[in-house]
């Protein structure tokens, strides 16, 4: 990975800056994007971008030309960017679900989109989303959720066959991820079992590396201890 330069969506939460520190110590140069103004405690040697609408295609694509810009290429693209809602069709709000479908799979649409010159023109290129365990079968209140990150799931099988001896592109299905909010959101549940961050993250790394270079269309569960 030495020299390589992700761009990692989402980057300023806890998994992209998981995904950054693991891309920083296998010698990466790393941009991170995000939708909020600002992150904290972002990794040394960042270059970060924050305020950035990724469903609006030219926000997106100035972030993805800046990277290559200063970082000379892109090289491996990561979408982390998305958001969570649980709620019941009966008593739920329908506008949920196109938020989730802008947060969720929009951004990753547009993402690859935007990217996708970048990565054409690198030596390997790599796609890697986030996808979701609980979108493969859907529990009660996840109708929203499940939904838009199946359509990750389904652009990653589609795109990598348009791309195929190109651009890799593959997901990874976590689980249940140790962070603060989760922790907040389920304080009864057994934390030990879920996966974390970090575990993710080199799961992620695994599919950007030239050791996975033979794959592409995978979901790869990432399910710790669950």
């Amino acid at each position: 990975m030495s020299h390589q330069v992700f761009a990692i969506t989402g980057g300023f939460g806890v998994l992209g800056q998981a995904v950054a520190r693991a891309a920083l110590a296998a010698g990466g140069r790393v941009a991170l994007i995000d939708f909020a103004p600002q992150g904290r405690g972002l990794p040394d040697g960042v270059l970060a971008l924050g305020g950035v609408d990724l469903s609006d295609a030219g926000q997106a694509q100035a972030a993805m030309d800046r990277i290559a810009a200063e970082l000379g290429g892109l090289g491996v693209l990561v979408n982390v960017a998305g958001g969570f809602v649980w709620q019941t069709l009966a008593d739920g709000d329908l506008a949920e679900w196109s938020r989730m479908f802008a947060l969720n799979t929009l951004t990753c649409a547009t993402a690859c989109k935007t990217a996708l010159p970048h990565l054409l023109a690198a030596k390997a290129g790599r796609i890697v989303s986030v996808g979701a365990g609980g979108a493969v079968k859907a529990a009660a209140g996840m109708g929203a959720y499940a939904a838009s990150k199946a359509g990750v799931h389904r652009l990653t099988e589609s795109l990598a066959e348009e791309l195929k001896g190109r651009v890799t592109v593959n997901a990874v299905l976590p689980s249940i991820i140790d962070t603060p909010t989760n922790r907040a959101d389920m304080p009864d549940a057994d934390f030990s079992a879920w996966v974390t961050a970090d575990e993710v993250a080199q799961a992620i790394l695994w599919l950007a590396s030239d050791a996975a270079g033979g794959v592409t269309g995978a979901l790869l569960p990432v399910a710790g201890r669950v």
